[in-house]
Parts: structure tokens; C-alpha cells; sequence
């Protein structure tokens, strides 16, 4: 793989680097202001892309000809294609662990018959893929069918997924979205946190009797889904339930989740080639969404997966949707120095979007290490929020058209999943005047508006991006997750990162172990009757723990 962008042996002040810095501050003048720029001729067809299925418009960010040429040959030099075409081969990628990164290869539709077969350690990718889907198909059916039933022989009307992280983010977020037009067959609940009031909420919406409970985690030893399944097992034993008859795994073959030694209605596969944050197409979506609305629904999302993933890899360059939009990505961050982003879906069945994008993100770019083992030259990647619009308009965006700047990536849905009849006020939809807003913001924050009140000014010259894709099908969606998961590996490439490991999550992981290790001890003495007190800990860690236990600050 080549080095990247920020790898500390490029020369810096030469070449495409110096290139792109010059440019940047030219950019700081008056004359490139936006309320310029986006009055140019052709200039919206000409930073404009599109696909049947998605439309991206980045005629609002703070470009122009010249840079957009340079940021297309920084990604040649970079060899991000390249790259790209050798992860989707199944080529190590993720060299710091010595695995590939085959999400891919989990919706892969091809039909060439001389397409070489993808192995990883003598696996057929493919064949695997296959298997856990038809086990997915076949054990979805029989839920659906009433062949599969909980303890007391009731239907299954709910289930809850026990995950964090990658294990419940992309699912969540594709759950909210599709179930907006079509109706769940099991409603899904997702219990991500240990904290054990979320254990409560989601108890509060099921039935004992007719809840599945669906446990993920690829080495079963995540703490907050071990803690959150030990809470689960205690709550059907209290109910008189047996737990093997509604409980499911989503785990790596062979681990503790995996053995038949503690029975469980049914176990699906998960692969170390394929990272959480990117394994919604795996059996970790797999499983609840075929649960929720059918396995042919999830097949359908695969499919807009697929569509995408396959531009990503054939398009050149400076029509590739999701690396030009890394390549803008890159520009805002490294040379603009905006040091965040926002996601901002003008549709409610993507609330969840934006938090998925997030971890994909910054779990993937938050780096300040090349795979070789340098110290970059400074920390890769940016902060990543969002929230619905208009709710946002309501919400952050006084700090976002006066306050310090950041880019926003607007997301326009052509068709609502609603098709009842439309009341009209001021003359328009529902649905048009979310358009509005939508479309108002992104003039709003490039043009800006004079005033000779402070108050009343606005500077203008923020950019904008606007994604639009067509409704919230399957396909749809499919097709919009795989354009950032695209998006955020090219981005990684393209810096000189590995964007599938994530060694930072670690350190809190060891820390926390410590103090775990003194709470159990001073539980066990409770239990046995005897005194522990926590005098050998620092002030802070002493204070707060004893809070703990006591039970109240004073």
C-alpha cells in the first residue's frame, strides 16, 4: 500500500501537498468566497454526481477547477483504487492485525462465472457467505411460520438484540429506516448499554414469553454483552423461562457462544475479516433484520449494497462518488482546518444514520499512526455529529451559520415512505417544506448576509454537501450505507491509515478492569459478611466508589 497523505516520509513541501496548501490559503480570500464561487457558469453540473440511485451535489463546498483536479491526482498518487480493488480481492489490507477487510464480499451479487474465487485461509468466502445466509433464510421462515416458538409454546412477537458498538449501530440504524414502509413481522429492541436502566426500558416494552433475545458478539467476552446477558438469562429464570429456547447467538465459530455444550435455539457465524463497524451486511444485520421484515427484505438491502460497492470499484476517480466525496472530506479537514462535520437527513427513518456514520468514522480515521509504525504528522480524522432536520435547525445550527464553522452533509429523501393523503399549510406538503429547509440551509450557509448589526450577520462561505437517494427501500438504504463505508475506507487510503483496526478502544477497557477488580472484591465481602474499604485507592477513585455503595452523596 502506498503512504499516504500524512505519512511522515512524504516531503511536504513539495508536490501536491504544497499544492493543495497554497490553494488553501487562496481560499482564504475574499474572492473565493462562496457567495462567488456558486455563481459561476456550470459550476452545479460540474460538481455535481449521480447514479440511478443517489445524487451528490458539492457545488456549496469550497472548491473550485483547479483544486478538484489536484485532490483527483492526490488519489491517483495515492493509488486508492488500487487499494480499494485489493480489499474487495480479499488482499491483508488490515495489516496491523494480518486480516483482510471483506465486508464486500458479504453482498456480493456478481454473475461472471470467471470471477476468481475469494479465499481467506483456504475458506471460499463466497460458499461461507452463502451457508449463514440460508441458515439466516430458513431460521427467519420458521420464526415467521410459527415452527420456531419460546418455552411456553407462544409465537415470538418480539426480540432483542444484545450488542454494542458495531454489533447494534448499522442494524439500528437500518432498522429505523425500513421498518418507516414496511411493517416488522417481530418488532426489534436493542440493548446496547450496561447501564441497567436501559435493561429496564427494553423489558417494559416486551413479553417474557414471546421475547427472543439475540446475544452478538464475535469473541462472546464483551463485557457490556456479557453483563447485559447475564441480566438477560436472570430476567427469563425469574419469568419461569428456560433461556437455551429464546435465545440466539451471532458470534465466530468455536467461541463460548458457539458451543454446543450450552444450547441455544440457533447460532449464526461472524468472521475476523470482517470489522463490527462494517459487518452490518454480515449475519450481525443479518440475523435481526430478516427477523424483523424477512429475509427476502434483507436480500434487497444486500443488493443496494452491492450496486454501490461495484460503482465504487469500477468508476473512475473523478466521477467515484464516495471517494470524491473523501477527497472533499480530506480537503475541509487537512487544509481548511475545520475540525468537525455533520450528517444532517432531512428524513426521520434515518435518526439513526448519523450515530452509525460516527462510529464507522471515527473508529476508522481517529489515528495518529501509519501501518508501518510511524507517527503521523498529525491525527487523522474529524469529529462526526448529526441529527435530523429541521430538528437540527431548532437544535445547533444558531452555532452553525455564526458560531465556529464546520461542513454539513445534508441528506434529501425524493419519496417519504408515507403515501396517505397530504394536508397543505402555506400553500405546500409536509414533505415539500422539509425540501425547503433543506434546500434554504445549503444557500444560507455559503451566502451569508449582510448587515450592519453584528447580531443580524451572517458570514456565510460554510460549505455544504447535499446526498440525495430516492426513499428509504431497501435498496435505497443499501446503497447509502455502502456509500460511506466506501467513503471512509478510500478517505483511510487515501491518508496512509489502516481504517480497520482500532487499537484506541483498548486502554479504557484495561483501566475499567482494575476498578471492576475492586468493586467484586468489596461485593464478595458484603456477601461474605466482612469489611473492605477502599483507604489503598487514590482520593477520586476512593470518593466515587464509595459513593457507589453507599448509595447517595451525602
Amino acid at each position: 500500500m502506498p503512504k499516504g497523505l500524512l505519512h511522515p516520509d512524504i516531503p511536504h513541501q513539495k508536490g501536491i501537498f504544497r499544492q493543495l496548501t497554497e490553494k488553501a490559503t487562496c481560499f482564504g480570500t475574499d474572492s473565493y468566497h462562496l457567495k462567488k464561487l456558486i455563481l459561476q457558469p456550470h459550476r452545479f453540473s460540474e460538481f455535481s454526481l449521480k447514479t440511478p440511485e443517489m445524487f451528490l451535489d458539492f457545488s456549496r463546498q469550497r472548491i473550485d477547477s483547479d483544486l478538484f483536479q489536484t485532490l483527483i491526482r492526490l488519489a491517483k498518487q495515492t493509488n486508492a483504487c488500487q487499494s480499494f480493488s485489493d480489499m474487495a480481492g480479499g488482499k491483508m489490507v488490515n495489516t496491523t492485525e494480518r486480516r483482510a477487510a471483506l465486508h464486500t464480499g458479504t453482498r456480493d451479487f456478481s454473475d461472471n462465472p470467471l470471477k476468481p474465487k475469494l479465499k481467506i485461509d483456504d475458506m471460499d468466502v463466497d460458499s461461507e457467505m452463502n451457508r449463514v445466509n440460508r441458515e439466516i433464510k430458513a431460521f427467519s421462515s420458521a420464526l415467521h411460520q410459527g415452527r420456531i416458538k419460546g418455552s411456553t409454546g407462544k409465537f415470538f412477537t418480539h426480540a432483542v438484540v444484545i450488542g454494542i458498538g458495531g454489533s447494534y449501530l448499522g442494524c439500528e440504524f437500518a432498522f429505523e429506516a425500513l421498518k418507516q414502509s414496511i411493517d416488522p413481522k417481530i418488532m426489534i429492541h436493542f440493548l446496547p448499554n450496561v447501564d441497567i436502566d436501559n435493561f429496564y426500558s427494553v423489558t417494559k416494552k416486551i413479553e417474557p414469553e414471546t421475547c427472543l433475545w439475540i446475544v452478538i458478539s464475535k469473541s462472546y467476552t464483551t463485557t457490556e454483552t456479557m453483563a447485559n446477558l447475564a441480566q438477560a438469562r436472570l430476567f427469563l429464570k425469574a419469568h419461569g423461562l428456560s433461556p437455551e429456547n429464546h435465545l440466539v447467538t451471532v458470534t465466530s465459530k468455536g467461541s463460548p457462544g458457539d458451543d454446543p455444550s450450552n444450547p441455544v435455539l440457533a447460532s449464526f457465524h461472524m468472521f475476523d475479516f470482517i470489522g463490527g463497524r462494517f459487518s452490518v451486511t454480515s449475519a450481525v444485520g443479518g440475523v435481526p433484520l430478516s427477523i424483523a421484515f424477512g429475509f427476502d427484505c434483507f436480500e434487497r438491502f444486500l443488493k443496494g449494497c452491492h450496486t454501490m460497492d461495484t460503482h465504487a470499484l469500477t468508476a473512475p476517480e473523478s466521477i467515484n462518488i464516495p471517494l470524491v466525496s473523501a477527497m472533499i472530506s480530506i480537503w475541509n479537514t487537512f487544509f481548511l482546518n475545520y475540525t468537525a462535520q455533520a450528517i444532517i437527513p432531512y428524513s426521520s427513518g434515518l435518526s439513526k444514520l448519523p450515530a452509525h456514520v460516527q462510529q464507522l468514522y471515527m473508529e476508522s480515521t481517529g489515528k495518529h499512526a501509519s501501518p508501518d509504525g510511524c507517527f503521523l504528522t498529525q491525527p487523522a480524522g474529524t469529529i462526526i455529529f448529526g441529527e435530523p432536520g429541521t430538528n437540527a435547525q431548532h437544535s445547533f445550527f444558531q452555532l452553525a451559520h455564526q458560531g465556529p464553522a464546520f461542513p454539513i452533509e445534508f441528506i434529501g429523501v425524493v419519496n417519504p415512505a408515507y403515501d396517505g393523503e397530504c394536508a397543505k399549510s402555506k400553500g405546500v406538503t409536509n414533505h415539500q417544506e422539509l425540501w425547503a429547509n433543506m434546500l434554504a440551509q445549503t444557500l444560507a450557509l455559503a451566502t451569508g448576509k449582510e448587515n450592519d448589526t453584528p447580531a443580524k450577520y451572517f458570514p456565510g462561505n460554510r460549505p455544504s454537501s447535499l446526498i440525495i437517494i430516492n426513499d428509504l427501500s431497501p435498496e435505497s438504504l443499501g446503497n447509502l450505507l455502502s456509500f460511506y463505508e466506501a467513503r471512509t475506507v478510500f478517505e483511510g487510503f487515501i491518508l496512509g491509515i489502516n481504517p480497520f483496526d482500532q487499537f484506541g478502544v483498548e486502554l479504557g477497557k484495561v483501566l475499567a478492569s482494575d476498578i471492576r477488580k475492586e468493586i467484586s472484591l468489596k461485593n464478595q465481602s458484603l456477601n461474605n459478611k466482612l469489611e473492605y474499604e477502599f483507604d489503598h485507592l487514590e482520593d477520586a477513585k476512593k470518593f466515587y466508589l464509595e459513593t457507589l455503595f453507599k448509595g447517595s452523596l451525602e
